[in-house]
């Protein structure tokens, strides 16, 4: 195995596959990642078992075909480390990785290609197109509430929804709910869902940009892969049902608040640093015309805000993490957001005023 390849061609995909690679692994193979040469290409392979991302690239020539996996992180660390436009020369010999660049060398441990997993797709696959720009948007607008480290496994992922003409993303993790659709030109009968898990969503993320550029997505049994330019994206899918989101959205509320975006956004940050450190809870005061945001702490610190709104009707008073509503202010497009409310004790419906293509549930907290 012998070929040439200058410093950015291998840096741009080596930097998003490894970005697959955990640190701590059980497998040592798997803090490795695959490079495999070929006639004029080279594929860079990276997987924790649960997501798997290949990336290609042109090395300048291929003196020799061949295949070998290297400590990821090193040879990121090595690369990034090099002058810009450097051409780097990688040899296998007596079986190790050996990169000359310049006056540099450096030496590899390699450990055996048979040994790097890799996943299978199944047979039984729908297939179906995108456009980046669709993708992103819609996991943009709702990635940030997904669970962490919930223990209902199925709410650590996104759910993803594709119909009839419309593809939806879902993300809760029981105390916030983000939904997001669009029309798109899909037509899966009957329509199908899926839970990513959210290392995959995240992972897939970052290959996605605004652009109308496509992306091929395959649904199979347990894997959903997707293909966008010289990237080859697979993830493993959570086993399990996802909630029914359309029991959780509030209907009827009566009370129907339009503010600001931005200035609400710089009210509510302003008023969290005074808030209780764990719960984070602030109070919204509705009034005609009128929002006063209050928090304080153990410390009695308080601080206190006004903003003004179109609102008529009665006075409400009610508590939420002030987090849960800086998140959604954050990731809406429009200038002015619309919040729908009913009592103290019912959930806050946040979207465009008149509605958009994204819709958040956050439920209230007792202050």
């Amino acid at each position: 195995m012998r070929f040439t390849i200058t410093r950015e061609d291998l840096l741009r995909p080596l930097s998003l596959v490894a970005g697959v690679v955990e640190r701590r692994q059980t497998l040592p193979v798997l803090s490795n990642v695959l490079l495999e040469v070929r006639d004029t290409q080279l594929a860079l392979t990276g997987t924790d078992l649960e997501v798997e991302l290949i990336g290609r690239t042109a090395p300048h020539h291929v003196d020799e075909p061949g295949s070998a996996t290297v400590p990821a992180r090193k040879l990121m660390d090595i690369c990034k480390s090099l002058p810009e436009r450097t051409d780097i020369t990688f040899t296998l010999e007596e079986g190790r990785a050996v990169l000359r660049a310049g006056r540099s060398r450096f030496t590899l441990s390699t450990l055996p290609v048979a040994e790097f997993p890799n996943i299978e797709g199944s047979q039984s696959d729908t297939t179906l197109t995108l456009t980046r720009g669709t993708l992103k948007h819609l996991i943009d607008a709702t990635s940030f509430a997904m669970a962490q480290q919930d223990v209902r496994y199925y709410l650590n992922g996104m759910l993803l929804e594709f119909g009839h003409h419309l593809v939806r993303t879902v993300a809760t993790d029981g105390h916030r709910l983000a939904v997001c659709a669009r029309s798109a030109e899909v037509d899966v009968e009957p329509s199908q869902k899926l839970i990513v898990p959210r290392k995959g969503i995240l992972e897939l993320a970052r290959l996605l940009d605004g652009s109308d550029e496509p992306v091929e997505l395959t649904i199979g049994g347990t894997h959903l892969r997707a293909q966008t330019g010289d990237f080859t994206f697979t993830s493993k899918l959570v086993d399990g049902k996802f909630p029914d989101y359309e029991r959780v959205v509030p209907r009827g509320g009566d009370k129907v608040v339009i503010a600001e975006r931005g200035e609400l956004r710089q009210v509510l940050s302003r008023t969290a640093i005074l808030s209780n450190e764990k719960y984070r809870g602030v109070r919204l005061n509705l009034e005609e015309h009128n929002l006063r945001v209050t928090a304080n702490n153990p410390e009695q610190e308080e601080a206190e805000e006004n903003v003004a709104i179109e609102y008529e009707g009665d006075t409400l008073e009610v508590g939420f993490n002030v987090g849960y509503l800086v998140d959604v202010l954050g990731v809406l497009d429009a200038d002015r957001v619309q919040m729908t409310l009913s009592d103290p004790n019912s959930s806050a419906l946040l979207e465009e005023p008149g509605g958009g293509d994204a819709m958040y549930v956050v439920m209230p907290m007792r202050l």
